[in-house]
């Protein structure tokens, strides 16, 4: 392959890894601004935003990020490998798929979209927390399997600890929403005022957009764009 399709390849990788990685940046943040300024209070968790006025938001940005890493291929398949990137960023994004198409607990406890129409009401939250841990688990795929096996040591040590964010959230996500739906009053109340689930949600997805970011090398990214912004324009000579 010559060199100038090799290296167009490669920055088409890293603007990939880098539309993911700000995608899942700044959802959290939207709904954070957009629950304030139409709810003036969060949600109980990402999912919960679905039944409000940024139930576009939510749906077109898991969209979004389930297009993108389905057509993320990632490097090929090598020996002793069990599954490619590929297959995991396609699995990762058909779950995303699921989570904005399958929606968890109505508040009104009716039907409203074609998939609780389909599946019936008390089994689309089945399909959404099931979706929901395998992108999760897939997420942990690439922090603690895939990014790491070509990256230099101190980029290795972000996806790592991207990793355990991402296993520490979907842990306190599990456990929380366990309680939410099937704990005491009082313990339910605590989880819901202290918004436990949606910022377990925000810290896991956060982790997942550091993760992407830096394997799309967006830190060089910015540097190379601030260095052309400071840089002095070039002397002209004054002579006729």
């Amino acid at each position: 392959m010559p060199q100038q399709h090799r290296d167009e390849l490669v920055l088409s990788y890293h603007r990939v890894r880098q539309a993911l990685g700000f995608l899942g940046l700044i959802l959290p943040l939207i709904l954070i601004a957009g629950g304030l300024a139409t709810a003036g209070h969060l949600e109980p968790s990402i999912s919960d935003f679905f039944h409000t006025a940024l139930r576009d938001v939510f749906v077109g940005s898991l969209c979004a990020i389930g297009i993108f890493l389905i057509s993320y291929k990632g490097y090929q398949r090598q020996s002793g490998e069990w599954i490619s990137d590929d297959w995991v960023g396609t699995l990762a994004g058909l779950a995303a798929f699921g989570v904005a198409f399958f929606p968890n607990e109505s508040p009104t406890l009716q039907a409203s979209t074609i998939s609780q129409l389909a599946v019936g009401i008390t089994i689309s939250p089945l399909f959404h927390y099931a979706s929901a841990l395998t992108f999760f688990v897939c997420l942990g795929v690439f922090c603690f399997v895939k990014f790491p096996k070509t990256s230099k040591p101190y980029r290795r040590r972000i996806y790592l600890i991207c990793g355990w964010v991402i296993v520490a959230a979907t842990l306190t996500i599990a456990i929380a929403s366990y309680y939410k739906l099937k704990g005491s009053p009082d313990i339910k109340d605590l989880v819901v005022r202290n918004n436990i689930v949606f910022w377990a949600e925000a810290f896991g997805v956060w982790a997942f957009a550091v993760s992407w970011l830096t394997k799309g090398k967006a830190d060089l990214a910015m540097s190379d764009l601030a260095r052309k912004v400071v840089r002095k324009p070039p002397k002209h000579s004054q002579a006729d």
